[in-house]
């Protein structure tokens, strides 16, 4: 579809939806003190074209399938509407993990029975990863309306408490990823089952390994610098005039990803079954005559446990007294 194409429906639609705003903001403040200004026409053209131009180049490059896409479509709306932060989260969460996802496939493809060329995501691992930081921006968009907020607990408490629970929950999303992408596939001693310290097979669930663990912090720290750089970029100088410093966000990513992925590995090692397939060679996730058992129960699959560990970092993670950020 041609750049001109697309500009030609998302101009009028953006426009649309900036009257509509426009005449809801009236109605609900007649009578009433406005509570949040109706969303700009800019944002509603940004909320719909960049979500769109990034989905089809991760369609075309198979990183996300096509229900992948539609729900990605979503959720990046959501995101781009609510806070360029969240979006530039979303945005180095996505872009960081597809790397990390197609780091080293030769390899992966002996570690992983349900191996995808390029890591193609469905909508059920998007809404997994993504899921619960998109339901949180929902709430501070009907809270808080759009906008970039200084994170500021004795000011700005739950804007501050909500902003947090979505970068936890991507952060956490990013540094499970990179650990499991890029801890599997690095030969730098073998995985340590986090609930036993034993020695488990590459692929294993719930095993962790030097690499992977400095791989997840590295990947919420990712996350994390994406945020405070949109947060920079989109505030002025008087907007950040007697806030606390907002670089300590960079360290809540980290320790989101690093926290996140420790959460995921301690699921994972006591509700997913893993066990070595004798005949394909690899670890899988149910039992069977050929499988020889190694740890956990076939409780949950590996969504359920991305979704469970997002929630409780971002819950975690929404702390006001985390870093002292206030």
């Amino acid at each position: 579809m041609h750049f001109a194409i697309v500009l030609a429906v998302i101009l009028p639609l953006s426009f649309i939806l900036w009257v509509i705003s426009v005449c809801v903001h009236s109605l609900s403040s007649r009578g009433s003190m406005d509570v949040w200004s109706p969303i700009s026409p800019w944002r509603w053209l940004f909320a719909i074209l960049l979500p769109i131009l990034i989905t089809r180049s991760a369609f075309q490059k198979r990183s996300l399938n096509r229900s992948g896409a539609i729900i990605g479509l979503f959720v990046g709306f959501v995101m781009t509407l609510t806070n360029y932060c969240f979006f530039a989260a979303l945005l180095a969460f996505f872009l960081s993990g597809s790397k990390a996802t197609k780091f080293r496939q030769d390899k992966k493809k002996k570690l992983e029975a349900d191996f995808k060329e390029g890591g193609q995501r469905n909508w059920v691992q998007v809404l997994c990863n993504g899921g619960i930081a998109t339901e949180i921006a929902i709430i501070h968009l009907i809270e808080h309306g759009t906008g970039e907020f200084p994170i500021n607990f004795s000011r700005l408490y739950l804007s501050s408490w909500q902003a947090m629970a979505v970068l936890g929950a991507l952060a956490c999303s990013c540094g499970d990823t990179w650990a499991s992408e890029i801890g599997n596939v690095v030969d730098f001693g073998q995985p340590r089952l986090i609930t036993s310290f034993s020695t488990v097979p590459k692929g294993t669930n719930g095993g962790v390994t030097l690499v992977g663990t400095l791989a997840s912090a590295l990947g919420g720290a990712t996350v994390g610098l994406a945020y405070y750089m949109a947060l920079v970029l989109m505030l002025s100088e008087s907007q950040l005039y007697n806030c606390p410093p907002q670089w300590p966000i960079v360290l809540v990513g980290a320790a989101a990803g690093l926290i996140g992925s420790a959460i995921d590995s301690i699921l994972g090692a006591m509700f997913q079954y893993s066990g070595y397939c004798k005949t394909k060679q690899c670890i899988v996730e149910y039992p069977g005559d050929d499988v020889e058992y190694i740890s956990g129960s076939p409780i949950f699959d590996n969504h359920s446990i991305n979704l469970l560990s997002g929630l409780i970092t971002a819950k975690a993670k929404a702390n006001h007294d985390t870093f002292n950020l206030r």
